[in-house]
C-alpha cells in the first residue's frame, strides 16, 4: 500500500454488493475479490448493484463477467431486485442443483 492510499475497506460477504460505495476505477478489482470470496463462502448466486445511470458500469461489468472463470452466467435483475440497475451473477461452485433461476442453488 502506498503512503497516500487509504487503507483497504473490509466488506462483509453477503449475497449482494452495492458498488456505489466504490470509486469507478476500483469497481472491477472489488468485484474480482468479491466473486472469489462469495464462491469461497458457498454462494452460488449474487447480485451486483451498479445503478442505472448512463450504463457505463453495467457495460464494464458485463464485459468482464462474460468470460470470468467463476461465472456461469449473468443477467439483469428482475424489477423487484433492481432491474437493469443490478446484475444477477450465477457462480460456478462445487455444488450444483436446481434453482428458480435455472441451474444454480438459490442464494442463501
Amino acid at each position: 500500500m502506498e503512503p497516500d492510499e487509504p487503507p483497504p475497506v473490509i466488506v462483509p460477504i453477503e449475497d449482494s454488493l452495492d458498488l456505489h460505495a466504490f470509486a469507478p476505477r476500483d469497481v472491477l478489482s472489488v468485484v474480482e475479490e468479491y466473486l472469489a470470496q462469495a464462491v469461497a463462502h458457498g454462494f452460488h448466486e449474487v447480485r451486483l448493484i451498479h445503478g442505472r445511470g448512463k450504463g457505463v458500469q453495467h457495460a464494464m461489468l458485463r464485459s468482464r463477467l462474460a468470460d470470468h472463470p467463476l461465472v456461469l452466467r449473468c443477467f439483469d435483475a428482475p424489477p423487484s431486485e433492481g432491474g437493469w440497475g443490478a446484475t444477477i451473477v450465477l457462480l460456478r461452485g462445487e455444488a450444483s442443483g436446481p434453482s428458480d433461476r435455472g441451474g444454480s442453488p438459490p442464494r442463501r
